[in-house]
């Protein structure tokens, strides 16, 4: 199965499908015969012809120019996230040879040093395949699959426990796929990541469920709570930081001064 089945066509026509007249400042009409807009309207809020946009989703047409694919972003109301992706599609990378730190995970001393020295806030860092390649000890008191050499992607959807630990655990999945679908936009040559996707189309229903809504968001902030089995609720704020020297990506909770979760979070330190 291709890790990576989505072409340019499928993308339009999956974001078309997605998007009512309503939301695109168009009258919602009679009879309409499909869920979005149609492909007449695309090209419309675009400024592009029909003909022209017919022959993108088709695949006849897949080097569209960035003032094309500006106006598709703007007529299917893309966010930042989405549309990167959109030009990714159009325009991908060239095949390169292997990088430094593509593949399997490998530790980073520097970086395990610093987080080491934040003991009270549970932090790691993934590389590119998605494998955790440091992690401070709250972290993995926090969930072992934050641990050095896991991918917390793959445990979410595989590890049963998994669904114990977070409460909206189908709330975690949404944001987990289209999180994974914005860091494709970034970079998609990875082969550790390739494999993991093609793993989970495979092994997981909610994953390909997911997967086919080609979603695209970016979440560089949030809250996550978590049911830990030995202490209990926690409310955790997180903050995702691109190392892009290093190709990698910082993941770092905390919670609330003063808060319940914050005392929980001191008795899980211990």
């Amino acid at each position: 199965m291709d890790p990576m089945p989505d072409t340019l066509g499928d993308f339009l026509r999956s974001r078309r499908a997605q998007l009512t007249p309503e939301r695109a400042g168009l009258p919602p009409g009679e009879r309409r015969r499909v869920t979005g807009l149609r492909r007449e309207e695309v090209a419309q809020l675009a400024g592009i012809s029909p003909e022209y946009y017919l022959r993108l989703e088709q695949g006849r047409n897949r080097r569209p120019s960035d003032q094309i694919l500006r106006g598709l972003a703007a007529a299917l109301r893309l966010d930042e996230a989405a549309a990167a992706y959109l030009h990714r599609l159009a325009h991908p990378a060239p095949p390169t040879g292997p990088r430094p730190g593509a593949g399997a995970a490998r530790p980073d001393a520097d970086l395990q040093l610093l987080l080491d020295a934040w003991p009270t806030t549970p932090a790691y860092a993934q590389a590119a395949s998605g494998r955790v390649v440091a992690a401070n000890r709250l972290a993995t008191a926090l969930c072992p699959f934050f641990g050095v050499g896991h991918d917390p992607l793959r445990a979410v959807f595989l590890e049963p426990g998994m669904r114990r630990l977070y409460p909206r655990w189908d709330d975690v999945t949404a944001k987990a796929v289209s999180g994974l679908r914005a860091a494709l936009a970034l970079d998609g040559t990875d082969p550790g990541l390739l494999a993991a996707i093609d793993e989970l189309t495979t092994a997981s229903e909610r994953f390909r469920t997911l997967w086919a809504r080609r979603e695209v968001r970016r979440r560089a902030v949030g809250r996550t709570r978590f049911q830990h089995p030995d202490v209990g609720a926690l409310d955790l704020h997180y903050e995702k930081l691109l190392r892009p020297e290093a190709r990698q990506l910082l993941v770092v909770y905390r919670a609330d001064p003063g808060s319940p979760s914050a005392e929980r979070l001191e008795l899980l330190g211990r």
